[in-house]
């Protein structure tokens, strides 16, 4: 998806992972308001689930909340890549497994109130382990799970990060179980 465009605009810092634009947008009554709004590449987040109906989930080791999270594998969207294209990738990158079939289920923002990355939810299935590929910063250990004990640990808040929560709700209300 193309980035917004707004009536002012300056970047304010430039940086390896986003950029930090200071845009302006027309208040109601009159004026410019100015506001922060960081501009990341999209991503992408897969919900690999194995024949015998357990998450393929990963224990994600992340810097800036000084946490080790229960997630779904997920990643940028290099510039250029089809974001089909990517599922695959960090599906295999991050979890060792390969995908008979991905299915882009829906897509989101991740924090429209200052951010403009897109997140968008495949479904992984028909999965064959062949080994992980990290990149050098990533400290991650697949951990697959029962389909039970993913629901569990997002209601008791074992779960924490917010695209693996919505990704698992998404499938559990729209696409398990109907066939």
């Amino acid at each position: 998806m193309p980035k917004p465009t707004w009536p002012s605009e300056q970047r304010v810092f430039e940086g390896v992972r986003f950029d930090v634009m200071a845009v302006g947008y027309p208040r109601r009554g009159g004026g410019e308001q100015r506001r922060e709004v960081v501009v990341p590449a999209d991503a992408v987040v897969v919900l690999p689930v194995l024949d015998d109906d357990r998450v393929v989930l990963i224990r994600n080791e992340r810097f800036a909340v000084g946490e080790t999270l229960w997630e779904l594998p997920a990643g940028t969207v290099e510039e250029g890549e089809d974001p089909d294209a990517c599922a695959g990738r960090e599906l295999t990158e991050e979890t060792g497994y390969t995908a008979e079939r991905i299915v882009r289920l829906t897509r989101f923002y991740s924090s429209p109130g200052f951010c403009t990355e897109q997140m968008t939810l495949y479904l992984a299935q028909g999965l064959a382990f062949e080994g992980q590929n990290l990149d050098e910063t990533e400290r991650i250990v697949v951990e697959p799970v029962s389909w039970d004990e993913a629901m569990a640990m997002t209601a008791d808040g074992r779960i924490c990060d917010a695209k693996t929560i919505a990704g698992l709700l998404f499938y559990a209300q729209f696409v398990r179980g109907r066939g």
